[in-house]
This record gives C-alpha cells, structure tokens and sequence, in this order.
C-alpha cells in the first residue's frame, strides 16, 4: 500500500490528509499541536502523530515509516519548519512536495493580505464582530470601516496613552480591551466567544507574540484569520494542483461529486440548510458572476460560466475537484439552467432545490400562487396580454428595465388599463423593492432589471374549454365572415398548437384571425387582408379579444406572404383565384405546413382538389358541412339553410398532430 507523510498544520495540509486516505493512500499525518488530532480523527489508514519535532526528528520518522512521498502543507509563516522537512527529506532521499496558497488567496483557516488597507477592504464586505490584535498603532486604519464601533474589539496594551487615543478614535467600553501578552491559546479562545467574534486580525508575530496560539483559537472557535504581511514567496504547488499530481503520483482517479444548487434569490438569507451544507463542502464553485458573489466561501475555487458546454469541459480539464457545487438562480426547477445541464452532466448528478421567485415575491406580497399562470419573459417571447385576459393571476419573470413599463402600455392598448400590477425587484437584496400600482400609472415605469410582476385582473374572462367564440362577439360591419359552425370544424382541422405560426389569408372580419390567436396565444398569427374595410374590422376585433399576437398585413397572397416568417399552419378564405400559389409558397416557406382550405363555389372545390394533387399531399381530407339555422315563423320555426362549405385539408407525413402528439 502506498504512504505519504503530510505536515498538516493547516486546512489543505487536512484537506490533503482526507483526500489520500479516501483513495487507499496510507497517511502519516504530522500537527504540532493538538488542535490538529482533533479536527484529523484516527481512521484506518490515517494516523496522527500531533507532536513538534527538529530536522532530527523527521529524519528519523522517514526511516521508519519509509514513504513514498511527504507533503509541507505547513502554515505559510512556519519557515523554520519548512527548511526542517527539507533538510530531512534530503538527508533519506524521500521526495517532498511543498503546498502552498497563492497571494491573497482564501482558505478555511485565513485570509492573507499584504497591507492593512487590503485586509481593511476584505472585511468591509464581511458581517460578524471582529477581534483586532494589531495593537493601537493602526487601528485609525481600521476606523474605515462603516460599522467599526459596533464590530471591532480591539485588544490593546493597558497604558494610560494607548487607552486615550482609542478612546478618541471611538473605541471604548467593552469594545476596548486592556491587556498585556502574551495570550493562550486559551485566553485567546475565550474572547472570540464572549464577543461572538467571527474573525480575528492579527500580523505575524511570531512565536514570541503567540501568533500560532491566536490561529489555533481562531479555527476552534470557527472564526476566519486574516493575517496581515505575507511571508516570504515560495515555489510549491497549489492545493488544486497537488491533488491533480497526487492522482498521477499514486495512480487513482478522482470523480467528482457534482451538485446543481438553487441558491434563492441572491441573498445568503434565502439558501437552504441543505444548500448551505453543500457549500461548505465544496472546493469548486461555478456559476454566473452574480451568482457566484452571493454564495462564495473563503475556500472556494471558482469559475464564472453559466453556458454548459464551458462548465462541461472545465470540469473535464479539471479532475483535482472533487465536490463540485453548480449555483443557478432561484430554485433548479422553475425556469432554471438545471434541465440543460442534468442533460450534459448525467443522471449521477445531485439536484438540491432552492427558492424559486415567485414562492419568495407572492409571499411578500400577501398573494397566494396555486391558482396563478407563471411565466417567464426573461431571454424569451412570451405573450402575456391574453393570459392576463383570461386568468385572474399572472406572473411573470422579467428581464430589462423597461419591462414593467411596456406591460402597462400594451395591457392599456387592450382596454386593461384597471390591471393591477405587482411588482418585485432585487428580491432579497438589500435594496429590495415591492410595491403595486394600476397597470395605466405605470406606463413609463423604469425600474430594475432583476425583476418579476404578478398581473391581478379583477376582470378576468376564463376561456371555454372548448374553441368556439358566437358570431354576436365580433364586430362584423359589411364584410363576410365565416360562421361559428365553419369556424369550429375548420378550427378542429387545423388542430393548432399553443406556440403555432399561423396565417389566415383572405381574414375577412379576422374572426378565424381572432380564435387562432386566442387558441395559439404563444404563437403569433397573421391575417392577411387586401380590403381597408375589412382590415380596420380585424384591428377592432383585436383590441376586443386583446388577441395581442395577432399582427395585421394588409396585401394580397402570395405577395404579402413572402417577408413573413415560415408558418406551421395556414387557413385560406379567399384567395382570389392564386390557391395554387398560395400553397405553393407555404410548401416553399415549410414543408411539413398544415393547410386548411374553405371553399364556397363548386369551382374552388375542383382548383383545391386539383392542388392537392399537384403537389402530392399523402395526408388529405374533405368535408362538405350543411348548416340550417332555426328561424321563428309565427309559432312554427323553420329551418333556414345556410350556403353549403367544403373545407379541405392537407399536410405532408410528418407533420400531423397525431405524430407531435406521439
């Protein structure tokens, strides 16, 4: 079985004992104090020998224990024994491997910086009290901090002057600490408790000044180091890439554990527990840049990318990670990156939920979600004029500042302008703001983009469960229109999609128009109408209905249809003698086109069978459809006949709802 010697007296030199003993690598683990046998247990495989030894000393454990490697994962400031290890492994021709961290590099057990400015900018983005034990020469430095009277507790020698000038500086009472050094690991673990302190400042010191008794109590008591004056540069390896050289060295593979984690809303408040755990033990982070801010620990190695192909291959490029955390927005569920990047990353891959948007911003608010319609317009299209119009509750995630905005004009153009909108933004952040307001207050609202709004429309009109709007609801003027029976079996023939392209040409009042676009209202549906009278009717038709994906042309087919996008369905009722190249242009436009075609006149019936069979249609169908209408004659009612329709359909294998069905 292969060996190694690891001097462990910090958190890689433990992260480096772990990781060896995980993959069948006998570890002699080597501390100087005590501290490090109770965070290392003794397991199979990992013995810990917690005990200071001279250059002698480790000569003689090499003899005896004979390793294949040893590993200095000593504290950067612990140059005495460094060259101890270096000296010994040369004298038994052991090969040794010096970890280190790079400059201004986080570690569980401190956070290292060159000056005390930098260290006063590190902690400015921190919250928790914090023990300083630099003495009172600098501590005017560390007054730049916005909060420093509420989270310093300066420890300072207990002479009359320095007593004085902290006192001037605003430093006082419990937060002013008279004492004279040194200090026990001890007394030094006492203070970070009585002042729930969660960081302690200090310089190398030295073993004169206590400065390993100031660490040790730091990492028993769980507060973060941060130590001001790097030591000197060394050459070694970084935690990451000794565990990578450590794979090849012993010849192990190491296969990451990967986690895709919704972290809520941005603020550390809105994690989970779970989540929460999962972080900690991580050693890797990724995610987008905002993400990534809100979640990192001091350990974290981190890779800003959201695409998942990158995430893929760096993860790929970097075997030496093995608890991957993957940090996504909101909860991994609701319109989340998680369902692209489970298909790239495998079934082995661990999901943990979080706090989706619209759980969090109902809640506050007062609003409850289980009967509202959630979308999201953020990097999407998606209609919400008609689900608005329908549902009593929308919500919706937005994506530009001028969202909000643009909803209340367009909810205004459809007569909606009563719509009351909730709005969200920067949820759970500091600057978080909810408030709500009529859709016609807010038409030249500019807010933030990190935002949601929840539509409530007192108003709302659920749509029937079955197509079919009466002839009575249109607006209908002079011109034709095809009738509500007509419309239902053409309707059913077309068999439409919610997120359908489709054309009506020859829209007449655009009541066909009207019910595709309330029908595919994700979709987006062109009438295509020659007559101004008729065109004006249709824009009336459309305001009534807020049929908002409904876009008029105004023109004749086939020209009028060339600049639009490929539809997946077309009705044609009237084509003014061009059905051939009407078709033919649809069947240019997309091949799989599902056609529907009303015919009144005996000669349109032959020009649409002769189509069909000119362009090779496998998937045909013709209905002729006779519909009388009761009419009252004095007490009698008679039946009235209305002009007999034959409505046809056709559409290449392929393309058929029953085939998108299956």
């Amino acid at each position: 079985m292969s060996k190694a010697v690891v001097f462990a007296g910090t958190s890689e030199g433990y992260e480096l004992c772990r990781f060896l003993s995980a993959h069948q690598v006998a570890v002699h683990a080597c501390m100087a104090t005590g501290y490090g046998g109770r965070v290392l247990e003794q397991q199979e495989g990992l013995y810990v020998h917690s005990k200071r030894m001279d250059a002698e000393e480790m000569e003689e454990l090499f003899k005896s224990e004979k390793p294949d490697l040893v590993l200095d994962a000593t504290h950067p400031y612990a140059d005495l024994v460094t060259e101890n290890i270096r000296r010994a492994c040369e004298k038994t021709h052991v090969p040794c491997w010096r970890v280190l961290r790079g400059q201004g590099e986080k570690s569980r057990d401190g956070v290292y910086t060159d000056t005390i400015e930098e260290a006063v900018d590190f902690l400015k983005g921190t919250k928790g009290n914090i023990l300083l034990t630099t003495g009172s020469k600098d501590l005017a430095a560390f007054t730049k901090l916005p909060d420093y009277k509420e989270r310093l507790f300066a420890r300072v020698l207990s002479l009359p002057q320095v007593l004085d000038t902290c006192r001037t500086l605003g430093i006082e009472g419990r937060h002013l600490i008279g004492m004279q050094g040194p200090f026990s690991m001890e007394m030094n673990v006492a203070m970070l408790r009585q002042f729930h302190c969660a960081y302690l400042v200090t310089k190398d010191s030295g073993d004169a000044g206590g400065f390993q008794e100031k660490i040790d109590a730091a990492l028993t008591c769980g507060a973060v180091p941060v130590i001001i004056g790097r030591p000197s540069r060394e050459e070694g390896r970084s935690l990451s890439q000794c565990k990578k050289d450590l794979a090849g060295y012993f010849k192990f593979q190491i296969k990451p554990h990967i986690t895709l984690l919704g972290i809520g809303m941005g603020s550390r408040d809105t994690l989970t527990i779970e989540g929460e755990r999962r972080l900690k033990e991580a050693d890797l982070l990724i995610g987008a840049s905002r993400m990534v801010k809100a979640v990192q620990l001091p350990h974290h190695q981190v890779f800003c990318e959201y695409r998942p192909e990158k995430i893929l291959g760096y993860i790929r490029e970097h075997p030496e990670y093995e608890n991957v955390v993957i940090a996504l927005s909101g909860d991994v569920g609701f319109y989340s990156g998680a369902r692209r990047l489970l298909e790239i990353l495998g079934k082995d891959t661990e999901v943990i939920c979080g706090i989706s948007s619209v759980a969090y911003f109902m809640a506050k608010a007062g609003l409850s979600w289980d009967d509202a319609v959630l979308k999201s317009v953020h990097g999407r299209s998606s209609n919400l004029i008609p689900l608005i119009r329908q549902n009593q509750k929308v919500f919706a995630i937005l994506g530009t500042k001028d969202g909000v905005g643009c909803l209340a004009r367009e909810l205004c153009d459809f007569g909606m302008g009563e719509v009351t909108l909730y709005v969200g933004e920067n949820l759970s952040y500091e600057d978080e703001n909810i408030f709500f307001r009529p859709a016609k207050e807010l038409t030249a609202y500019e807010g933030e983009a990190l935002s949601v709004v929840c539509a409530y429309n007192r108003e709302a009109l659920p749509m029937h469960a079955t197509h079919g709007v009466p002839d009575r609801e249109f607006q209908r003027g002079k011109t034709p229109m095809t009738k509500e029976e007509v419309r239902a079996v053409s309707l059913m023939k077309l068999a439409l999609c919610q997120d359908s392209i489709c054309y009506d040409v020859g829209a007449g009042t655009g009541s066909v128009s009207v019910e595709m676009a309330l029908r595919a209202h994700q979709g987006w549906v062109y009438a295509i109408e020659k007559k101004d009278e008729a065109a004006e009717l249709i824009r009336k038709n459309k305001v009534k209905f807020a049929a908002s994906n409904l876009e008029i042309i105004e023109g004749t087919a086939p020209e009028a249809l060339r600049s639009l996008p490929a539809p997946t369905h077309a009705f044609i009722g009237g084509s003014s003698g061009k059905l051939e190249e009407i078709v033919g242009l649809l069947l240019e436009k997309n091949p799989q086109v599902r056609i529907v075609i009303n015919c009144i006149t005996l000669e349109t019936v032959a020009e649409g069978i002769k189509m069909m069979k000119k362009y090779g249609f496998l998937e045909t169908d013709i209905v002729q459809l006779a519909v009388s209408r009761g009419k009252a004659a004095g007490p009698y009612h008679l039946m009235m006949g209305e002009n007999p329709i034959y409505i046809l359909t056709c559409q290449y294998p392929g393309g058929s709802q029953e085939q998108e069905d299956a």
